[in-house]
């Protein structure tokens, strides 16, 4: 017979709890109404999670919504990075963070 390997122990990894989760992809689908996205990914690893919101699947990702819990003491594990890589706001809770974005969208429905 072979020999048995034991089973591999998962690493653990950052993710989103359901309220988070709840409130981007209620935004994602306003969007997505909008017709300002039309794809998305998330993104799990072991230190931070990211949710990418894109115009066209082809594309960089719009906005990536990232959580990184070991900068939660320091500048906030919520950060809202742009197309271009830059860091468009940081903090400590999720809804200032999705504040343009929703911002953006108001627009477009007073237009």
């Amino acid at each position: 017979m072979g020999t048995v390997h034991p089973f591999p122990v998962a690493t653990s990894q950052v993710g989103f709890e359901r309220w988070e989760l709840t409130r981007i992809v209620d935004l994602y689908g306003r969007m997505v109404a909008a017709g300002m996205w039309k794809d998305y990914a998330i993104q799990f690893s072991r230190d931070g999670a990211a949710f990418c919101a894109f115009r066209r699947s082809a594309d960089q990702p719009e906005y990536r919504i990232e959580k990184r819990p070991a900068l939660r003491q320091r500048q906030g594990m919520w950060a809202l990075i742009g197309e271009d890589g830059r860091v468009l706001r940081r903090g400590h809770e999720l809804g200032p963070i999705l504040a343009p974005i929703e911002r953006r969208l108001l627009k477009l429905v007073n237009e």
